[in-house]
């Protein structure tokens, strides 16, 4: 097998794992809220302590693997990842949980941007939309089936087995790493640590992530406007502060680039905007009598829209460049949403094409985003970059879902169409930036031999 192949395989594998934990831990709630006496607020923090851990180790990721290596970063947060799995599966109350959960989170968000430079830098311009498509498959599958496996180990077992389980797994992928990738090579610089910068931009994405947190939840939503106003300035201190700075926690110089910049623009309003629409979407069916299990049964036709789509999106980026991908799916997410805001009567078969039509545009959209993110970068600009596409992922999720169900709570509870038209239009906000575009500089890198590349 190709060195390559197996870096991209121990990413794969560690990333598999970081999907797996928020997936399908969310099956096990009921079973931790009667076992641990947890609230729903208590529960729902299962979730964010992860996510805010996986993001706010994030910005030291660089800095650790520049003064670390990248094999032993990797295999340290495998490790830290596989303990901190095996404590959550013993907590004995609810905040303990909590605690190991945020720790789950720390070892994730050291594993996901470092492997993913490491993986990206081995693969040539021209085959990096095919690494794109594998792991937006992997993205795809494991939420599709690890909820059920999860519900077959909670059934049969615990909920601890959920966590338990992670040990073997967490162990599996650091053995491959341990024995496939090369060692890291001794530098001689030693990189110094931006500590101010470090502090304003993990206190951005703290204040940014708990106002989202708030936002998501009626009783506490109206602070979520002063904590978002306080986050949002703590985030122009941290640009203020570290755009010229030469030994920036981030380099923030990469987001200059047009390509990075539009990639990361796209994702916060196609796959961000489809997270929380597909949550209202939810509340909007239960209210048209449609039942959780034929709810859940739409997202089958958008996982099996979404495979074609990253399929087609693979094979056409290096033929004809990301500016028609990105158009046609942002114009087939808003049809979608656009088809769901009609639908006034429980019938299966809008409900079928409006998710088939979502899946096809948002992923059409996410497989080439990811791939055009990354396609000038240079090897050594690789850490940053991918640090910085991990938390513009992240904090799209997050703000996606909070901005439909904010504006939901907002307007009423019955005002899903107001709701639904707002996603509709935010989805097509990226149109003029990806009109004006210039791809071609893409596609000339696109047609560069690899070999000539490697020599530049």
């Amino acid at each position: 097998m190709a060195y390559r192949s197996k870096v991209a395989l121990v990413y794969l594998f560690g990333f598999a794992l970081d999907l797996l934990n928020m997936f399908a831990a969310s099956i096990a709630y009921p079973d931790i809220a009667r076992e641990l006496h947890a609230s729903v607020t208590q529960l729902a923090w299962i979730s964010n302590a992860y996510m805010l851990g996986l993001t706010l180790i994030i910005p030291l990721s660089v800095w650790l693997a520049a003064r670390l290596g990248e094999r032993r970063l990797i295999l340290g947060s495998l490790l830290l990842f596989g303990i901190a799995s095996g404590l959550v599966a013993q907590a004995g109350s609810i905040e303990s949980l909590i605690g190991w959960r945020l720790l789950q989170g720390l070892g994730g968000g050291l594993l996901l941007p470092v492997g993913q430079a490491l993986a990206y830098r081995q693969f040539p311009v021209a085959q990096r939309a095919h690494l794109t498509g594998v792991v937006l498959l992997v993205a795809l599958m494991v939420p599709a089936l690890s909820p059920a496996a999860g519900g077959l180990i909670v059934e049969a077992l615990s909920w601890r087995w959920i966590f338990y389980l992670n040990l073997p797994l967490a162990l599996l992928a650091f053995a491959l790493g341990l024995l496939w990738l090369k060692a890291d090579q001794p530098s001689t610089e030693r990189p110094t640590l931006d500590l101010r910068g470090l502090l304003l931009a993990v206190s951005a994405l703290s204040l940014l992530l708990v106002a989202v947190s708030l936002a998501s939840a009626s009783a506490t939503r109206h602070l979520a406007g002063g904590v978002l106003l306080l986050g949002a300035l703590t985030l122009w201190l941290y640009l203020r502060d570290g755009w010229h700075k030469p030994d920036a926690v981030l380099d923030l110089q990469l987001i200059k680039s047009p390509s990075l910049r539009l990639a990361m623009l796209i994702y916060l309003f196609v796959p961000g905007i489809f997270t929380g629409t597909n949550m209202i979407a939810v509340l909007y069916l239960h209210q048209l009598g449609v039942g959780a299990a034929q709810t859940g049964a739409l997202m089958l036709a958008w996982a099996a829209a979404s495979g074609v789509a990253i399929m087609l999106g693979k094979r056409s980026f290096n033929r004809i460049g990301p500016k028609p991908l990105l158009i046609a799916g942002m114009l087939l997410q808003c049809l979608g949403i656009v088809l769901l805001m009609r639908i006034e009567q429980p019938a299966a078969a809008p409900l079928i094409i409006a998710y088939a039509l979502m899946g096809l545009g948002g992923s059409l959209c996410s497989v080439t985003a990811q791939t055009l993110a990354f396609v000038g970068m240079t090897p050594e600009k690789m850490g940053h970059s991918s640090a910085l596409w991990n938390i513009n992922r992240q904090l799209g999720f997050c703000l996606g879902a909070a901005l439909l169900s904010s504006l939901l709570g907002a307007l009423g509870g019955h005002s899903f169409q107001y709701c639904f038209l707002a996603a509709a239009l935010l989805t097509l906000l990226p149109m003029i930036a990806v009109l004006r575009f210039d791809a071609s500089k893409v596609l000339a890198l696109l047609s560069t031999p690899p070999l000539q590349e490697k020599s530049t």
